[in-house]
């Protein structure tokens, strides 16, 4: 019980992350993030491989769209293989969330995939520090 209480009070939630601009970080690492007053910081285990203030972020974004937005605003082949096609290979569903940010001129962005019992808490969160809002898809039959 102690680690579930120290989770939700540090608003830190784990993810696993998908591409983007991270040097430190490969497509299926397990990172953590860190939604605080004012800033997103993301952590590799003990270190911080990147804070981005809150008024940088420029576009949050869940579903199907993340790779193509994340690649596009910051034109990288990282994040080129659409999640559509990996959804396609999956039985279960999967919650993507895309972060892109313009830091005085230092564009970035982060894809990664969220626990199905963490997303609505990161959008929240990352809503609230952000001001900006996530558009979540409306699903068809």
């Amino acid at each position: 019980m102690p680690a579930a209480v120290s989770a939700a009070t540090d608003n830190s939630y784990k993810i696993e992350y998908d591409g983007g601009s991270l040097a430190n970080a490969k497509a299926g690492t397990e990172l953590r993030l860190y939604v605080e007053s004012g800033e997103l910081r993301i952590a590799k285990g003990k270190d911080i491989i990147a804070v981005v203030p809150a008024t940088a972020v420029i576009d949050l974004s869940y579903g199907q769209d993340v790779h193509r937005r994340v690649g596009a605003a910051i034109g990288l082949a990282v994040v080129s293989l659409g999640i559509g096609a990996l959804m396609a290979l999956s039985k279960s569903k999967k919650h993507y969330i895309g972060v892109t940010w313009d830091d005085a001129g230092k564009k970035g962005g982060i894809a990664f995939q969220a626990d199905k019992n963490d997303y609505r808490g990161i959008i929240a969160g990352l809503e609230g520090i952000t001001g900006k809002k996530v558009l979540i898809p409306i699903r068809s039959g």
